[in-house]
């Protein structure tokens, strides 16, 4: 984390521009059919792994990540720094009463002025462009897109020149649900034992039973199919 926090600060005291990408399981099971998702995480700037299980098969195949850093938690540690340091952010994603719910949040914490902008995030293929132009002119330091994957990370991919001014591009998944209170965060201890995805699953069954148990099982299987062909 507290490397990720430095790297992203050089980069938007600098003026360059960072995309950044996390990983889980289910991502990187998706990742091996989806070969536009896969170019555009192989090819972000920094990617974090924001899933537990992701660290404990980085130990098991010998070259292991130092830890997990969520997204939800970098994106608070950044909004923070964003007060601290006077950078805009633009929120992109989520329904319009949530994205709306987090401006209102994070005004009420901090300020206002860190605001550039906000959009919810359902829309037409043929808008993405328009989007990133009014995302680009709002001159927003950091730009947060909880949109699921693998639309949010193809449409950053797409439309990364468009966005060349944003110094910190980052996808948030389901963040803005947890800090907006619509969706309750797993207890540290779930997370601590890797268990964050089954209270998320127990929350929204009807729609997470496909991306956790089929996804992670995939994933299990990728992982011992790995260590196998090592030995």
């Amino acid at each position: 984390m507290k490397e990720s926090l430095e790297k992203i600060e050089e980069s938007i005291e600098s003026a360059k521009q960072i995309h950044h990408v996390v990983v889980n399981a289910g991502k990187i099971v998706m990742m091996q059919k989806d070969l536009q998702l896969r170019q555009s995480v192989n090819e972000s700037d920094l990617i974090n792994a924001d899933g537990q299980s992701v660290v404990w098969a980085s130990r098991l195949l010998g070259k292991p990540l130092k830890e997990r850093v969520a997204g939800i938690d970098l994106m608070d540690n950044l909004v923070s720094l964003a007060f601290r340091k006077n950078y805009k952010i633009f929120f992109f994603g989520a329904k319009e009463e949530t994205v709306k719910k987090i401006v209102e949040i994070y005004s009420k914490k901090y300020s206002s002025s860190i605001i550039a902008g906000y959009r919810n995030g359902y829309f037409e293929k043929e808008e993405e462009q328009t989007i990133a132009k009014e995302i680009a002119e709002s001159k927003a330091n950091i730009l947060f897109v909880a949109i699921s994957s693998p639309t949010k990370e193809n449409f950053l991919y797409e439309n990364k020149t468009l966005l060349a001014k944003v110094n910190f591009v980052m996808g948030v998944g389901g963040s803005f649900d947890v800090v907006s209170g619509k969706v309750k965060r797993a207890p540290s201890w779930m997370q601590k034992l890797g268990l964050e995805w089954f209270y998320r699953f127990t929350q929204e069954p009807k729609r997470m039973w496909k991306r956790y148990l089929v996804g992670n099982s995939k994933f299990i299987v990728m992982v011992f199919k790995e260590v196998f062909s090592k030995n």
